[in-house]
């Protein structure tokens, strides 16, 4: 068995004195683990970083064994996603979110969602984008996150539908989401009710990359946090990962989200 393709580095493990195993998100294999011997070598331990785009061959005897991997780099973000706190938690958020899908179960729109966040988190990539230059990456980083947290709950089965009214079947004016079904209230639905509904924050209507507010990104982490935690961890026994809450404290400790 052998594949070919290009992978983000999600996270790394000691595998004796020399081998690490690799955990990385592929866009046809989705989250993959294999070995790579020689990995703590000085020459491979820079390249397996996690938040990095690597090159990489697997090769097994068998489908359902581990495989080794054979990996050269092609994008060398993880120094720069360490410059700030929300680069570093946001790498380790995003990372924590993935390891809820099943291996090797591709989920293209989620790799691909992986690498345009990742490159607003790295500023020398984002430097090089002619569309992030100039811009607020800490809000962007949120705005970001807030969609990624959406997608993933989409292919997990949990989507939330925000198209139209699930009252009056309107487009015009949503601003609700009921916690129960998951849909999208207009104003003039929702007001009576709008204790018991959650925000729907305008940024998502609007193109990435506008201008958001900071009350737009707390409301976006309360609705996938909401749905996260309903759907996903709750029935887990578990709570939401530390590291997201690193994530949004990191955010806030930005002077420009804050302002």
């Amino acid at each position: 068995m052998e594949w070919s393709e290009h992978g983000i580095v999600v996270g790394t493990r000691r595998h004796g004195e020399t081998d690490i195993i690799l955990e990385v998100m592929t866009e046809g294999h989705g989250r993959h683990l294999g070995l790579v011997k020689g990995g703590r070598s000085r020459r491979l331990r820079p390249v397996l970083q996690p938040g990095n785009t690597l090159a990489l061959t697997w090769r097994a005897r068998l489908h359902e064994h581990l495989g080794n991997f054979r990996a050269e780099p092609v994008m060398e973000r993880s120094a720069g996603l360490m410059l700030s706190g929300f680069g570093a938690f946001g790498l380790a958020l995003a990372g924590a979110h993935l390891r809820l899908l099943p291996e090797r179960d591709p989920h293209p729109r989620l790799y691909n969602a992986l690498a345009v966040t990742l490159d607003c988190l790295d500023p020398a990539t984002a430097e090089r984008n002619p569309d992030l230059a100039g811009a607020d990456r800490a809000a962007l980083a949120g705005e970001l996150m807030v969609r990624f947290e959406l997608l993933l709950l989409d292919e997990l089965g949990f989507g939330l539908d925000l198209d139209s009214c699930a009252a009056t079947g309107s487009r015009e004016e949503l601003v609700y989401v009921s916690p129960k079904s998951g849909r999208a209230v207009s104003r003039s639905a929702g007001l009576p009710h709008a204790e018991k509904l959650l925000s729907l924050p305008p940024f998502l209507f609007t193109p990435t990359g506008a201008a958001v507010e900071r009350e737009g990104l707390e409301a976006g982490f309360r609705l996938t946090g909401y749905f996260l935690e309903r759907h996903v961890h709750g029935p887990r026994g578990a709570a939401l990962p530390d590291v997201r809450a690193s994530f949004l404290n990191a955010l806030h400790a930005d002077a420009k989200v804050v302002a």
